[in-house]
């Protein structure tokens, strides 16, 4: 077992209403539950990191989608990083520290084949929910596979200075791209696209029409569109787009909590012109590049060639916070939670 007392109940956030539009407090409950010592197969993990991310209001949805809905009164998922306190897995040991999808809870007790075992040596603990998790392998898949990047591209990122447009926009310039123009919603994101992530243009889609500010960022023209957004963004990019262009669909936030269906795009025929194509992907489907990601972003981060920023949040009680956070366009690269103690 652990030296790690272990209590008989830990908090959880459970979904009790599904949000109409935007979530409110009110649809989230934080409750006590009983902390389960693991049976065999299992780990028992104290969680250190949670992740919280725009696909979770999908989920928070009745409506059919690539993943099951949250069920009511019970509690969400997520990615969270922790340490194993109790384990009667093979190959798992107190003191390990593990990657999974059990978080919005202080204590989480799973199958431990489910688990992935990471080193805090090689990078922080928390990397392992962003540049090195999930969100990394996210903007490396979609931009290299799904986007098709070559050499000498014109790229535009939406979202760019979330955590999975700000890798976009980096792992461009590395790969060669000739421009990398990105989006974000204030001027102190725009500066730091400009200044830390190296983007070549960026503008603050605040100031005015979306298509008017990408022509001016990007007078050529876009080859490849990384789209986080949806809606204007995603109609002024199919306006910009070159010949035989490219758009991967990561997500589309801006319609994450319209309770109507929206207006547009409204020039899907510009792929008629330009021969362009539209796909979307999950990053499910890419995980046997996990390899090869680890290994070159890894040189990467370690030769300082990639920045990459959390924005934390500290204390559990405040998940709630940092999604609606999220949502709402408060952080600045990948959005975590921080737990007490």
């Amino acid at each position: 077992m652990t030296d790690v007392t272990i209590p008989a109940t830990g908090r959880e956030w459970h979904l009790v209403s599904r949000p109409v539009g935007w979530p409110a407090p009110e649809n989230f409950a934080l409750v006590e539950a009983p902390v389960r010592e693991p049976a065999e197969g299992e780990v028992l993990v104290r969680n250190e990191y949670l992740s919280v991310d725009p696909y979770m209001r999908g989920r928070m949805s009745s409506a059919k989608s690539y993943a099951e809905p949250f069920e009511l009164g019970k509690v969400m998922h997520g990615a969270a990083v922790g340490r194993v306190v109790a384990s009667k897995a093979e190959g798992f040991a107190p003191g390990d520290q593990v990657v999974h999808w059990f978080g919005w809870r202080e204590w989480s007790t799973f199958k431990a084949a489910t688990a992935v075992k990471v080193d805090p040596e090689l990078a922080p603990l928390r990397a392992y929910l962003s540049v090195l998790g999930m969100t990394g392998l996210t903007a490396y898949a979609g931009l290299l596979r799904t986007a098709a990047l070559k050499e000498g591209d014109v790229v535009f990122v939406s979202g760019a200075a979330g955590a999975v447009g700000s890798m976009v926009g980096q792992i461009a310039k590395l790969k060669g791209a000739s421009r990398v123009v990105g989006s974000a919603g204030s001027d102190e994101k725009v500066a730091k696209l400009l200044g830390e992530y190296g983007f070549d243009a960026a503008f603050n889609y605040k100031d005015g029409p979306v298509a008017e500010q990408l022509a001016k960022a990007a007078p050529d023209g876009i080859d490849v569109y990384f789209d986080n957004v949806g809606g204007e963004h995603l109609e002024a990019a199919l306006g910009a787009l070159n010949l035989h262009g490219r758009i991967a669909v990561c997500g589309m936030i801006s319609q994450y909590n319209a309770t109507e269906p929206p207006a547009g795009p409204r020039n899907l025929a510009r792929l008629i012109q330009t021969r362009g194509r539209i796909e979307g992907f999950l990053v499910g489907d890419h995980y046997d590049l996990q390899p090869q990601f680890v290994q070159e972003v890894g040189g990467w981060l370690g030769e300082g060639r990639l920045r990459h920023e959390e924005t934390v949040v500290d204390g559990f009680e405040h998940t709630l916070d940092a999604f609606l956070g999220l949502l709402r366009g408060e952080n600045t690269g990948k959005m975590l939670v921080r737990l007490a103690g």
